[in-house]
């Protein structure tokens, strides 16, 4: 199987555009959940993970240990260079869900007008062991944060 690359946002349902007061004439299309991941590990205390694609609205975010970490590490996720959200401590292999921080419920919403640079930093004592991946789920959108086009885009 290959790659295929595709400019969204991707739109799925069966009725494109509202024709009455039903189901089956009411517009019920939206837009596909994509995600990005990185691994991060002990050595390397800071990076970038990847870019969000502007306009992207955020689902989920999830932090997998693979491998524990040698003490007690925290990680803390920066979106477009504003401090997003921080796991906590990472005692244990598994999974951690992450959420809005209630300064940051925007950036959930709507990354902004440009692309957004994911950048990770963690910290621990002497850390000499320890993994996990990074996923982030988000919906793409128009660089507005438009989920459907215009009248005149149909």
């Amino acid at each position: 199987m290959g790659f295929a690359t595709h400019l969204g946002p991707w739109l799925l349902g069966t009725v494109k555009n509202t024709t009455g007061t039903t189901a089956g004439t009411i517009q019920n299309m939206g837009n596909t959940v994509v995600n990005q991941s990185t691994t991060v590990a002990f050595g390397t205390l800071t990076g970038t993970a990847f870019v969000l694609p502007a306009g992207a609205q955020i689902t989920h975010v999830t932090i997998v240990t693979t491998t524990v970490f040698s003490s007690a590490a925290t990680l803390k996720l920066s979106i477009g260079g504003v401090d997003f959200t921080t796991t906590g401590t990472i005692t244990n292999v598994g999974g951690v869900n992450l959420n809005a921080n209630a300064t940051t419920p925007g950036g959930w919403l709507n990354v902004g007008a440009t692309d957004a640079i994911v950048t990770y930093t963690m910290t621990g004592t002497s850390l000499t062991t320890g993994a996990a991946t990074v996923f982030i789920m988000y919906a793409v959108k128009g660089s507005d944060g438009a989920a459907y086009p215009t009248a005149t885009q149909q």
